[in-house]
């Protein structure tokens, strides 16, 4: 106290200066205009960008909250989309349960742990098999393939990466529907290897590879990548180099498959012959 005491008694005539400045400049404002209102036009301004600044801020502490918010939105318009398609393809059939309208269903899961470094990577999400999950269900991103559900526990499950040694997939070139079998060469998290596609085919480097529909996992169109390169072997059939569009060193939300005709649809083929 004593100390404060001392630093005003030895610039008490800098306060003094400053509080007589600041009744000058009220004085002003209040009886002139033209001063009156630059002084509201400056105030306006800093006021504007006080809350520019601020507001920039709020908005990128609260981007986690933004980002979770819109993939869960996401999800249901993934939910409702799948049942309107459904419904078009139904409109002749006569059906007791709404639910049999629907083909796929989308259960969202959040990554809380990944490897890209390995040779057959993993991802664990936070739901299991309380919310539905069960083994050899697809799992996706907002851009793209990510993997199938491998196991689950109750609350947790693991998925099989595009970048897993294991990982197979049928995908398809959008723009003329030629397929192939789409696997991981083991280098680089960003690149996957699609073979099997006939050196007569039309390619170009940055046609988009997506899911061929082709098994009771995925739906048919998902995005999968787009070519980055291609060579011929032998002279019969292309290995083509596809850019992977989900960049795994970033996923944190995602949205698990249920077929629901899926096992309606093995055991079909199981009784034709065909599994």
């Amino acid at each position: 106290m004593r100390n404060l005491l001392r630093f005003i008694i030895i610039y008490h005539f800098f306060f003094l200066f400053l509080l007589l400045e600041t009744v000058s400049i009220i004085l002003i404002v209040q009886h002139n205009t033209y001063h009156r209102a630059q002084f509201i036009n400056v105030s306006r301004s800093l006021q504007g960008s006080y809350y520019e600044i601020f507001g920039g801020i709020r908005e990128y502490l609260s981007l986690r909250q933004t980002n979770r918010d819109l993939y869960m939105e996401n999800t249901l318009l993934r939910n409702q989309m799948d049942r309107l398609a459904r419904d078009r393809e139904s409109t002749f059939e006569n059906r007791y349960d709404s639910i049999q309208h629907r083909q796929y269903s989308y259960i969202p899961a959040r990554v809380i742990n990944n490897s890209i470094n390995k040779q057959f990577n993993f991802i664990t999400l936070n739901k299991g098999s309380h919310h539905g999950i069960e083994p050899e269900m697809a799992v996706i991103a907002p851009n793209g393939v990510v993997g199938v559900v491998y196991a689950t526990s109750g609350n947790y499950s693991t998925v099989i990466p595009m970048i897993n040694r294991n990982f197979r997939l049928s995908a398809k070139i959008r723009k003329n529907g030629y397929f192939g079998s789409l696997s991981w060469a083991g280098s680089g998290y960003q690149e996957s290897i699609l073979e099997e596609i006939p050196f007569h085919v039309e390619i170009q480097q940055g046609d988009t590879i997506v899911t061929s529909g082709y098994s009771a996992i995925f739906p048919e169109g998902i995005m999968v990548g787009t070519i980055k390169d291609a060579e011929a072997i032998e002279g019969n059939f292309y290995t083509i180099t596809v850019d992977i569009a989900v960049d795994y060193k970033k996923l944190i939300y995602v949205n698990v498959i249920r077929n629901l005709l899926r096992e309606e649809l093995r055991e079909l083929e199981r009784i034709s012959g065909h599994d």
